[in-house]
């Protein structure tokens, strides 16, 4: 399979992965808000945000006409308007770009909902590697239980309810979770991405994070002023 390859851009990817609940959002706002308030030049970037399919994939849930498919390839296209319009300009501009939600997402979600591993991977050989790739590690049902009180019910694809796991939301978004949990675990050997602990208190996840960040935008910064 053709991977993606280093980028050679002056600027910097960062992107943070990880079941629903497991805190990864919290985390990479605290860094976007901290990494500004040091001075780098930082934007942020959310999975499916692309206004060429938002409208499109709004419908597609509310009739509930999306198959495994059509889901994974509206997603590819979010992920290619974006990548082309913001995220590769972006990082040529040498900025911070952090990204909730990057190719991996697809590469679990996708082959949960049965597409073939290799074929979503092909799907997505056009993306540039990130710099670091956060995996933000939880049990299931720590996960589940932040979410639960958190919200009012989840929602029919939300809940993988288009895979008939169960009549029932909650069981059904268990399962779901569950499986996508299960294909991260294969995704983080094979992409390298950097593990984080989620059930550690929240200020310790984001030194962490900060420690890992500045180290390679320490790098760069001596690379760009070797002689």
């Amino acid at each position: 399979m053709k991977r993606y390859g280093d980028h050679r851009f002056p600027g910097k990817l960062f992107v943070v992965e990880g079941i629903d609940g497991s805190g990864k959002s919290t985390q990479l706002a605290l860094l976007h808000q901290w990494l500004q308030g040091e001075g780098y030049g930082t934007v942020f970037s959310e999975w499916n945000s692309s206004l060429l399919v938002r409208d499109t994939t709004k419908r597609g849930k509310k009739r509930r006409m999306l198959t495994p498919a059509s889901f994974s390839l509206i997603h590819a296209t979010d992920f290619a308007d974006r990548i082309e319009h913001n995220i590769i300009p972006l990082l040529k501009a040498g900025a911070v770009v952090l990204c909730d939600r990057y190719i991996y997402t697809a590469f679990a979600r996708d082959v949960v909902r049965g597409m073939d591993p290799q074929w979503v991977r092909e799907l997505y050989s056009f993306a540039v590697k990130p710099t670091v790739a956060f995996y933000f590690r939880i049990p299931l049902d720590v996960a589940l239980n932040r979410l639960r009180s958190g919200r009012n019910g989840v929602k029919f694809y939300e809940a993988g309810m288009d895979l008939e796991l169960s009549a029932n939301p909650e069981d059904s978004f268990e399962i779901f979770q569950g499986r996508i949990m299960e294909e991260y675990e294969k995704i983080v050997p094979e992409f390298e991405l950097t593990a984080v602990d989620a059930t550690l208190p929240i200020e310790v996840q984001q030194s962490q994070m900060r420690q890992i960040v500045l180290a390679k935008l320490a790098q760069a910064k001596r690379l760009r002023v070797a002689p």
